[in-house]
This record gives structure tokens, sequence and C-alpha cells, in this order.
């Protein structure tokens, strides 16, 4: 009976946990992962319009 238990729990505990990181996984790649990459856009895009303004004001 004890053993049953043990492996019961083990395995409970393992599946806990790899639903738990499955999770967080699938919350990185579908929230933070687009927001990140358009914040890089962004930032891209302002680095751009600075280059063009510095050089159309050289004179």
């Amino acid at each position: 009976m004890k053993h049953k238990f043990l492996k019961g729990f083990v395995i409970g505990t393992v599946s806990t946990v790899g639903a738990i990181a499955g999770s967080l996984l699938a919350f990185k790649k579908t929230v933070v992962d687009p927001i990140e990459e358009k914040e890089n856009q962004i930032e891209e895009s302002r680095r751009r319009a600075n280059r063009k303004s510095h050089s159309a004001h050289q004179g």
C-alpha cells in the first residue's frame, strides 16, 4: 500500500510540475514574446527615424 501511494504521489507531482511548466511556456509564447517583438520593432523604427532626421539636416 505504501509503495502505491508513493508512486502515485511522485507521478502526480511530476505531472503537476509539467503542466505548470507547459502553461508558463505557452503564456510566454502568446503574451510576452509578441510584446517584446513589438517593442523591438518600435525601437528600430525610432532609430531609423533618428538617422533619417540627422541626415536630412546635414547641410
